[in-house]
């Protein structure tokens, strides 16, 4: 049987005006348990209409000289960033109980993993509040020049379900930092955490109007919100096929766009590697988050002399883990999010097989508690090529590609020949090949010796069709505020 939960489920509301309100016409969609298939609850489901009492009300929170949102020192700014971080870590039991029923992700992930650091980020940024300043150019001695950074105006955040909360937090946290009022979009599939943050910022005295929280789907309430002339700047998180309709709908407007898309990034393995602490990276690199990670390690590249030994002792650890009740503390490797992306990744595997790949790990779809859930065994294919479906598209699950190389050149070519770039690693003992791949790999973030460490304070982003912009760190300050310069004649 599967462990009960003790986070209380309630039908969920928009949040407009810092109020609870149902969607125009009453719509609602069921929000499903991907570990047991059962209908959680149901949630709001915005229309065109609440897009745009929405914005509205961001609009009006923003605008107003006399509003409480202008009204606010930077300093009280950051105090209320603060406390919304406090009631999240007071809740945080329940906040991640909420986030691993909707998404399906271990509650060891969710509870303290992502949760701690979605209050580390506020946090971070609540500091940052009284810091974001413009700068004083004495360039003309008739003349006192300076620059100003202001807010943007109103943010639409559309949040994917993979990380609902952490890459929430990641927007919300600047945004609001500088100034601006945001419109929430989270995921139809992963709403509950959403709305149940969207309730601790009012308990922090969070102004209405500064944070609106819209679920519903993005066909809708996505793209009404990127095509609505009242927001100034939308920050999307998601596939880059989605990016690109966003960057289509937004140009119109003209209105700001950050993008963090898909990626399909190479983990490399040298020789001279530690090879144990290598096949911990890898399985780390790929298992972690179910695979649905945009940045998971789904390439792996082994160089040829070590490849036999290497995916030997790959393929013994992963046929360890096995998926569990995400409710478990013991377990490591959840259900995938939806009955939707497991067929997705389901025909990936039957891709690699005709295309003819060795499949050494995995491959099956698992029941648990009765043949309930969407629950899939950890998967490794081996003697890929590049050029394959499974080796060149994101698959967005636990499900590995394993390809040889001859030596350091070779391997920053098959990483690179890929349309994503946001992250990639190398694994090796010899400083001088890890300083020289690091230059050759086009990818926003590399790490040496690890996989999928971040840190709040350093900036994630991605290049090529993995998208741009960045985010964390003092860098996604910029996209959320106006650069203006004043010229004062004396």
């Amino acid at each position: 049987m599967l462990a009960a939960t003790r986070a209380k489920i309630a039908p969920g509301k928009l949040l407009i005006h810092g109020e609870w309100v149902e969607a125009s016409g009453g719509r609602t969609f069921d929000t499903i348990n991907p570990a047991t298939g059962e209908v959680l609850t149901q949630v709001a489901s915005a229309t065109a209409d609440d897009v745009d009492r929405a914005v509205r009300s961001a609009r009006r929170a923003f605008d107003d000289p006399n509003g409480a949102w202008q009204k606010m020192t930077a300093a009280d700014r950051g105090k209320l960033l603060w406390r919304v971080a406090d009631l999240i870590e007071r809740n945080i039991d329940e906040v991640a109980e909420i986030e691993t029923l909707d998404n399906g992700k271990p509650i060891f992930e969710s509870r303290y993993v992502d949760l701690p650091t979605v209050v580390e980020v506020f946090r971070y940024y609540a500091g940052w509040a009284t810091k974001i300043c413009g700068d004083t150019i004495n360039s003309r001695p008739n003349a006192f020049t300076y620059t100003l950074r202001e807010p943007l105006g109103v943010v639409a955040a559309i949040v994917p379900w993979n990380f609902p909360l952490l890459l929430a937090s990641w927007k919300l946290g600047p945004a609001l930092a500088a100034g601006n009022t945001v419109i929430w979009k989270p995921a139809s599939q992963t709403s509950l955490s959403a709305l149940r943050v969207g309730e601790l910022m009012i308990e922090a005295g969070m102004p209405p109007g500064v944070v609106n929280i819209l679920p519903g789907p993005g066909a809708e309430a996505g793209m009404g919100l990127v095509k609505h002339p009242g927001v100034d700047k939308v920050a999307f998180t998601g596939s880059t096929a989605v990016g690109k309709e966003v960057m289509r709908n937004a140009a119109d407007t003209v209105k700001r766009v950050t993008l963090e898309l898909g990626g399909k990034s190479p983990n490399i393995v040298l020789a001279d590697a530690n090879l144990d602490e290598a096949v911990k990276g890898a399985s780390t690199g790929i298992f972690y988050g179910k695979g649905e990670v945009c940045a998971a390690g789904s390439r792996l590249l082994v160089e040829r002399k070590i490849h036999d030994e290497f995916l030997g002792r790959l393929v013994e650890r992963t046929r360890k883990l096995k998926p569990g009740d995400p409710l478990d503390p013991k377990t490591r490797l959840g259900a995938i999010v939806s009955e939707q992306q497991l067929n997705t990744v389901m025909a990936y595997i039957e891709a690699g097989k005709a295309e003819g790949a060795q499949l050494v790990a995995g491959g099956n779809r698992v029941s648990l508690d009765g043949g309930k859930g969407c629950f899939l065994e950890p998967t490794i294919f081996d003697g890929v090529s590049n050029h394959m479906k499974i080796a060149q598209e994101e698959i967005f699950g636990p499900v590995l590609a394993a390809i040889p190389f001859e030596d350091v050149e070779q391997a920053a070519d098959i990483a690179n020949q890929n349309i994503y770039g946001l992250a990639a690693a190398v694994w090796t003992s010899d400083v001088k090949k890890a300083h020289a791949i690091v230059k050759r790999l086009k990818a926003g973030t590399v790490w040496v010796n690890a996989y999928n460490l971040y840190d709040v304070a350093l900036p994630f982003g991605g290049y090529k069709q993995s998208g741009f912009g960045r985010e964390l760190g003092a860098q996604a300050l910029e996209h959320y505020t106006e650069l203006k310069s004043v010229w004062m004649q004396l």
